[in-house]
Parts: C-alpha cells; structure tokens; sequence
C-alpha cells in the first residue's frame, strides 16, 4: 500500500493498537545508582551517555530548538494524535520552550503509518528539500537520508538545524538562492554575490564561537505494525526525546535505563523517560551556547546532565 503525502494525511487514519508491556527488565540494563559496573564515575557515565546519544549535524555541537515549538500528528485515530501532541507538547514546556497552540504550521510532525520505509521513500522523493536544504551543517547528509528511507525500525526520524549568529540570530550559512545586491563598477548596474551572511563577534576569545545550532523541524515516522507491546505513554516518551534532541538511530545504550531502549528487548521494563533521559534533555537545554567544537560541547553537556542528574537525585 502506498502512503500518502502531508497533504492527503488527515484522509488515511490509522488505528494503533497499543498494549501494556509484559516483559522483565533485563538484569544487563544499568540503572543511574549502579555505577560501581565496570568501576566507571558518574561523571564518566555521562560522558558516555552523552557519546551514544547525541548525533549533531554540524562540528558545532548538538543543536536544540530555540523558543517555541508546534508538534502535529497525523494518520493516527484522533484519540492517538491528540495525546501524542499533547504529551509531547507538555514536554516542551518543561524544557522552557513554548509548545504553540493550533492553529500552527507544525515543526514536529509525528506520522503513523504501516510501512515506514516505504512511506520515508515516498516522502522524501516528493519534497526532497525538506530533507536535504543545501546549507552546510543542517543535516546529517545524504548517507544517513538513505538509512532513514530503508530498515523496519519501529520508530525512525529526520532533522533539521541551522547555525545562526549567536548575537543576532540571523542564520551564518548560505542557503541555495541566498544573495545579496552591491554595486557594480559598471554604471546603472548590481551584482548579485552569493555568499555566508556576516557573523559577527564582539568578543575576543577561542574558548567560545559565535554561532549556535537551532533546530527548524522534525519528522518522525512511527510503524505502527512494529511496535511490540509498547504503551501509548511509552511511545510518547520515546516519541518526544527524539523529536526535541538529535539522537543517533544507531545508539548502543544496553548499558543504560533509558526509554530509547524501548524496542530492545532489555528495555521493555522502561515506563517512561529514565533519569538518564530526563537528565539529558534538561542538560540540552540548560548547557551554555557558543562553545567551540562538537567535544567541548560534548564535555559541557556532559557536566549539565550531571548537575541535572545529581539535583533530581534528591528528588527521588
């Protein structure tokens, strides 16, 4: 069967059957207290967690989404879509940002579907530059658009970012069509120039850059034929950290309580977002723009998953 579009999407609902999850978990799963496995610190733990999850586009470092943002869903019952937007938009305002109320032009869209690489296929072949923009470090380019559009993973997803002058906000790279107008040396005439918009610095150091990544939109394709025995809520969770964080599809995280173990078998147990996730999305958006390299990011997202970790602690 082939799927429709964005645009026929509100004609082809899908029900998605979703049931309690039966299974143990497994013993092979770490949880946050149990750092004396393989003798590592917390601080290394995090480090780690951080390694395995984070997928940024660019050398810049993880990209998060600047203000508001507006999840849609679409081809589910409409019982489904609307908790689906709803959890996933509680989410977002615990994170600081404004979930937009419709109606608004969606930059998450969640889609049901029953085929998701045929309908990834699809919906890449229709609006290819929605995938691919042009600019440099807005996707993870065209090798990992091509795993996004193959496999039968349960639930896959695409994002874009932008790199934007820190100060002003303005994006620093040169979009396809981008120019600017001067004057020629030649009477009565412009010249159009193509190139990057001036970023500006008003500070001399290397530690920082001026640029931070934003995110634009997020897809996420959810097969609801493989979804196991997954819980609406779970799926949910599962659901709003890959939309609002740029998560490897590839992560190895067997050695972690985290919801993105969901459709591993260790991970059936997982009832929502762990402390690991909840710890490093706080950290996403809690961490310092403007540092320079993916590993510096890294180190300073590390030490904010820490900080966020050890104060949830005392909560638990």
């Amino acid at each position: 069967m082939r799927n429709t579009i964005i645009a026929g999407l509100a004609g082809a609902v899908l029900a998605l059957s979703v049931t309690a999850a039966a299974a143990q978990q497994s013993d092979e799963v770490y949880r946050v207290e149990d750092l004396v496995v393989e003798g590592r610190r917390l601080d290394q733990a995090a480090r780690a967690f951080v390694d395995e999850v984070a997928a940024p586009a660019g050398d810049r470092g993880a990209a998060r989404w600047d203000d508001g943002v507006c999840v849609g869903a679409a081809n589910f019952t409409p019982e489904v879509a609307q908790y689906l937007v709803d959890h996933v938009s509680d989410l977002v305002r615990s994170l600081g940002l404004r979930a937009h109320e419709p109606p608004c032009h969606p930059s998450v869209l969640i889609i049901g579907t029953t085929d998701g690489a045929g309908f990834a296929r699809e919906l890449v072949s229709r609006r290819p530059k929605l995938f691919i923009v042009g600019g440099s470090g807005m996707d993870r380019g065209r090798d990992d658009l091509a795993a996004f559009q193959t496999g039968d993973a349960p639930v896959r997803w695409w994002h874009v970012s932008v790199p934007v002058d820190d100060e002003t906000g303005q994006i620093a790279v040169r979009l396809p069509g981008m120019h600017s107008i001067r004057p020629s040396t030649e009477p009565n005439r412009l010249m159009e120039e193509h190139h990057a918009p001036q970023v500006r610095r008003n500070f001399a150091s290397r530690l920082r850059e001026p640029l931070r990544d934003v995110m634009k939109r997020s897809f996420v394709i959810v097969d609801v034929d493989q979804l196991g025995g997954a819980t609406l809520e779970q799926l949910a969770d599962y659901v709003g950290f890959v939309a609002l964080a740029q998560v490897d599809p590839d992560a190895d995280l067997r050695r972690f309580d985290s919801i993105l173990n969901l459709f591993e078998p260790e991970g059936r147990g997982v009832p929502g977002l762990s402390p690991w996730d909840a710890a490093y999305l706080e950290g996403l958006y809690a961490v310092r723009h403007g540092h320079v390299g993916r590993n510096a990011q890294a180190s300073a997202l590390s030490r904010a998953i820490l900080d966020a970790y050890t104060a949830g602690a005392e909560d638990r």
